[in-house]
Order: structure tokens, then sequence, then C-alpha cells
């Protein structure tokens, strides 16, 4: 049998460089090596990209992916044909935060006329951009809790003025983040102004863009959506805490986290998170995959939080094991998922780009 040749683009020019990097070995470990071939490209810090063919052995140490005695080389050549010379049958970006799952690498697949796995430039800019985001769920009738967004020019010329009107339409605790941001970096608690002061200069050390939301009492459930014009839907899952909110350091580095597939929640409030998922996945043409996060309150009343347009990724994050309680193993996902952005690419390809 003819191998495919896929390659995987990891890394990236974002705080979330590491967690991007654990993502590529877990995919690396468990892709179906007998049907692929699997080429890589790491992006440095620095933005450089160089390639590595044909991954066919366990990677053992993460810093092996780091590719530091390999020489950078010209993008569009990196990505113009795979080890076995023959054009990618797709790439898997698998790159969080700006540069990454912001749509500008999605549109340098476009250009380049690359099939890629997961979410086009609309997709994945506005899933990416919370404030954007949540305008479309606010026109697409999903609800949300109350926020705030400003820019950072806007509170360095307004400070009083736009700490007023946190404290007019929101009540504490709130909670600060970078606009375009995932990962949870970044993201404060703040149960006071001086708090809220100190969240403020937290978050705009990564973004000129922050939203500030209502904190609530609630249960954090999330649901996995797969597919392309078609969506399905797992059941939901639910992140248990032992912190006070799920932040880049509990996720990634504390294990203080604990995730319930699937969520103890009523049918009815299960088959509505379910359905509420795929409307937000419509809500911005999504295609591939997305995860749907939602609050749940002691009385079943349901909010959107945010989706996360590439989701973590690990073995053990929520939207694999997700898809492994429906019966779907992290390997086959990745294969579904390198399906899924074939089919896309086919179903672009029937456009018509000449007038006759």
């Amino acid at each position: 049998m003819t191998k495919e040749n896929i390659c995987i683009v990891y890394g990236g020019k974002s705080a979330e460089h590491d967690v991007s990097i654990l993502t590529a070995q877990n995919v690396l470990n468990a892709i179906d090596k007998e049907q692929y071939q699997v080429d890589i490209i790491y992006i440095t810090n620095d933005g450089d990209w160089k390639k590595q063919d044909n991954i066919t052995s366990e990677i053992e140490n993460i810093d092996d992916l780091r590719l530091s005695d390999v020489e950078a080389g010209e993008i569009s050549q990196l990505l113009k044909v795979g080890s076995s010379g023959q054009p990618y049958s797709a790439v898997f970006p698998l790159l969080h935060g700006p540069n990454g799952e912001d749509g500008t690498i999605q549109g340098l697949f476009e250009v380049l006329d690359i099939p890629y796995v997961g979410n086009g430039v609309l997709a994945a800019s506005s899933s990416m951009d919370k404030l954007v985001m949540k305008q479309l769920f606010e026109h697409r009738g999903l609800p949300q809790l109350p926020y705030v967004s400003f820019l950072r020019s806007e509170y360095r010329k307004y400070e009083n003025n736009i700490l007023k009107l946190v404290y007019d339409k929101l009540e504490y605790p709130v909670f600060v983040k970078p606009a375009n941001l995932g990962s949870s970096v970044g993201i404060s608690k703040c149960s006071n102004e001086e708090e809220l002061k100190s969240g403020i200069e937290e978050a705009f050390q990564f973004d000129r863009k922050l939203v500030i939301e209502q904190g609530i009492n609630a249960r954090e459930i999330e649901v996995a959506v797969l597919g392309n014009d078609y969506p399905e839907t797992t059941w939901p899952g639910e992140v248990v805490k032992d912190v006070a909110f799920y932040d880049y350091k509990a996720k990634y580095k504390d294990g203080k986290i604990r995730l319930d597939i699937p969520a103890d929640l009523d049918e009815e409030v299960k088959m509505t998170l379910r359905n509420m998922a795929v409307e937000a996945f419509k809500a911005t043409d999504c295609a591939g995959l997305l995860r749907a996060d939602f609050f749940v309150t002691d009385d079943n009343q349901i909010f959107i939080n945010e989706t996360n347009a590439m989701p973590g990724f690990t073995a053990y994050s929520m939207y694999p094991s997700l898809w492994e309680n429906m019966g779907l193993s992290y390997a086959d996902l990745i294969t579904k998922l390198i399906d899924l952005a074939k089919e896309k690419h086919e179903e672009k390809k029937k456009n018509k780009y000449n007038i006759d």
C-alpha cells in the first residue's frame, strides 16, 4: 500500500509554543505510520521554519522536536512536496495561540492551495478573538454571561471610566482575559478593584484587547464537535478543579484538574448542550473540529463560555478524551481529521474561479 504523505506543523511564535510541541509529540506517537509517511515542520520562537522528513520512530524526549540542528528553510518550498516526492495529502497544524489558530497560517495554506486539517480562516480567526466570538454567539441567539471589552490604548486614556463601566455592568468575581489567546494564558480571577487592575495589566502583556467576563458559580462543561457540513458531537464532559480556576498552570503543569466523561447531567441538559455546540460550530462556519465550552448552573441554566477552534489535542486532553468515550480512539480521530481535511479541500475545488 502506498502511504499518504502528511506534514505536521508545530511550535510557533506564541506563548503556547511548548504546548504545541507537547501536542506534536502525542500526535506523532499515535498517528498510523502504516498509512501515513509523516514529515514535520518546527516553527521556532523566532519564526524560522525547520523541516525533518519521514518520522518513523517514537518521540520519547520532547526536546528532540525542537530541531535545533536543522537549517531553516523557505516556507513555500518546505510545504510544496513531501519526502515521498508527492504533494502532501494534508498538512496538520498543531499550533496554539496567535499565528497558529487565529487564521493567519490557515490563510497561508489557502494561498498555497494545500489541504489542511481544521478550521478555515474565518472560523479560526473569529474563534480566536473572544469579542468577535461573543458577538457571533449573540447573533445566533446563544445565551451568554455579561462582559466588557476594551483596548489597551483606551484603558491608558480612560482608565477611571473603564473601571466604572466594569463596576456598573458586572459583579465580582470577574475574569480578565486577553481577547486573542488560548490555553488560559494571561487570565486572572479578580474579586476586587485592586485585583482587577493587576489582572488587566497581566492580560495586556499578551494582547492589546481584553474581555472581562462576569464570574458565575457553575459547572464547566465541554462538548467536542467533529465534521464539516454535517458535524457530530460527543456527550458532554466536565472539568473538575482543585484550584480557583482552570488556568494554564493547572491545565498543563500541576495536574490539578480532573475530566469527568461523560458529565453527570440530566438527559435534557445533555441534548441541549450538544445542540448548542452544533449551533456554535455553524455560527463561524467551522470545519474539522471544535470544542464548545459551557457553564451549567445548579438550576440547569446554560451559558456558552467560548469555543476553541484548535482545542488541546494531547492524548489526555478533553477533546480526544470525549471522542474516546464515543468509541473513537486517538489514532482513529487523527485519521478522521485528515480525511475531513481532504474532503474540505475537494469541496472547495468545485468552486469556479474563471468567468467564461
